[in-house]
């Protein structure tokens, strides 16, 4: 597990966190190709256990000390994700997603010590994919750092691809991961972050059927996925909050269930 703090801002003593690292599980197989990760936190032990796991299993790793440091990073080495904590001086992990999300998409994963709900719902609504509560396994981390990336990578097209998906206004090239909305004001492209694509993606899939927010979770995540309700209703209103600065509110509510795609 990755432990929380001590009161001096990194673990106990050196040993402590060479057991951290000698603990690391192996989490490598099936993994995605390679990817550049940016680890972004103020505690050198704790980026180094996350170093550890990360290229262990397969991936390149860049560390940055707090928000400012990482944007640097993120518009020189355009990684393919980023680990970034909340709580770090200067610039915290919330306002350092802010500005990233004015220019990127590429998908965060959150780390925070709080296990309150609000950071939570604030770390999605700036456009963080998923959020971990210290202590965490670098088992989970590595687990979630690869559903995130699986997702954010389509798969080549072929012959056998369907045509883009379409519902209303809004037209999705899933393979190309892109999105527009054809409104009274012309053809707009339309930019989502890696989670809230997928989450669209199974929507618009099959337009006027209800899902379960279990149901949507498994299609757009994997079966398996662990996801809070309103870790997903989050994504949802972001997703909602884009479509209606176009005039469109498409995705209805179904109470006691989940949500559909007005067909």
């Amino acid at each position: 597990m990755i432990a929380h703090r001590s009161s001096t801002g990194g673990p106990a003593d050196f040993a402590t966190a060479l057991v951290w690292v000698m603990r690391v599980d192996r989490a490598g197989v099936g993994s995605p190709a390679m990817a550049r990760i940016l680890v972004v936190d103020d505690d050198p032990h704790l980026r180094e256990v996350l170093r550890y796991a990360l290229v262990r299993d397969g991936h390149d790793v860049e560390e940055a000390r707090e928000g400012a440091e990482a944007l640097r990073l993120a518009a020189s080495g355009k990684p393919d994700l980023i680990v970034l904590d909340i709580v770090m001086p200067g610039m915290d992990g919330l306002e350092a997603c802010r500005e990233l999300r004015k220019t990127s998409t590429v998908p965060v994963v959150f780390l925070s010590s709080r296990d309150e709900e609000l950071d939570r719902v604030l770390g999605l609504e700036m456009g963080g994919d998923d959020y971990l509560t210290k202590p965490f396994s670098t088992r989970e981390l590595c687990a979630r750092v690869k559903a995130v990336l699986r997702r954010g990578r389509p798969a080549p097209r072929t012959v056998d691809d369907p045509p883009v998906l379409r519902a209303g206004a809004i037209r999705m090239d899933a393979v190309e991961h892109r999105v527009w909305v054809d409104v009274a004001t012309g053809t707009h492209e339309l930019v989502f972050t890696v989670t809230e694509f997928s989450l669209l993606q199974v929507l618009l899939a099959r337009p006027g059927r209800a899902y379960t927010r279990e149901d949507l979770t498994d299609r757009a995540y994997g079966e398996g996925y662990h996801l809070a309700e309103r870790t997903l209703d989050s994504h949802v209103r972001r997703i909602r909050a884009k479509l209606r600065e176009h005039g469109l509110d498409p995705i209805e509510t179904v109470h006691g269930l989940g949500y559909r795609l007005r067909a």
